[in-house]
């Protein structure tokens, strides 16, 4: 597998997943994100995007999709393995790669830490 691929197991696509992830009831935000995050079990982690239309009309929504997407896909190899993670914007405003990729690293890192 490619290092910087996004291969479909790491896709989340069921309905199930994404409950369960939201039933967990870990999350974080700062200004551009809001993550959702739980165990998966397994040695990689999975995405799943939610973005709702008061985030805008559909050109807007997937382009977020796409940022987000690519964002995970250059900097797994920063994220903590074995987490089912969940991204939706927290406001309206428009971000670069770079500011999502920021925020995604930041905030999994803050929430995937161990307890002490």
């Amino acid at each position: 597998m490619k290092r910087f691929g996004f291969a479909p197991h790491e896709h989340l696509r069921r309905q199930a997943d994404f409950e369960a992830t939201y039933k967990a009831r870990r999350s974080v935000r700062d200004g551009r994100l809001i993550l959702h995050v739980r165990a998966n079990g397994l040695a990689w982690s999975r995405l799943g995007l939610s973005v709702g239309a008061k985030f805008g009309n559909a050109c807007r929504r997937n382009h977020f999709r796409r940022l987000c997407r690519e964002a995970f896909r250059l900097h797994k190899h920063e994220l903590p393995p074995g987490f089912d993670v969940i991204i939706r914007p927290a406001g309206t405003i428009d971000l670069s790669l770079s500011e999502v990729a920021e925020s995604l690293v930041s905030l999994a890192k803050r929430l995937c830490a161990p307890s002490p």
